[in-house]
């Protein structure tokens, strides 16, 4: 007896399926390879601070932004410092707290 009579052919319908559900996994397993290789290479870089950004005494920041050339810092006492790409403090502005 050969394999061949183990297992008899398979009816038209179910190859049909049979090679539905395989083309169906190749293309998840596809998909999977192609979210995760689009994760890993469009996460944003983590942002570092220029050394000579320095906040003022007592200063605790909230949020910080970059932008092209200048840095802004929210601090915890309400204030906005506006900062240059070299670290320099440029303006404040103290924000209403109602």
């Amino acid at each position: 007896m050969s394999a061949k009579d183990d297992f008899p052919e398979l009816p038209p319908h179910l190859r049909l399926l049979k090679t539905l559900v395989t083309v169906l996994t190749g293309v998840m397993i596809l998909g999977v390879i192609i979210v995760v290789g689009l994760l890993v290479t469009r996460f944003p870089t983590p942002v570092t601070a220029p050394e000579a950004l320095q906040l003022p005494e007592g200063t605790v920041a909230q949020a910080v932004t970059q932008g092209h050339g200048w840095w802004i810092v929210v601090t915890e006492d309400a204030r906005v410092l506006f900062f240059g790409s070299d670290g320099a403090l440029r303006q404040e502005v103290p924000l209403d707290s109602q």
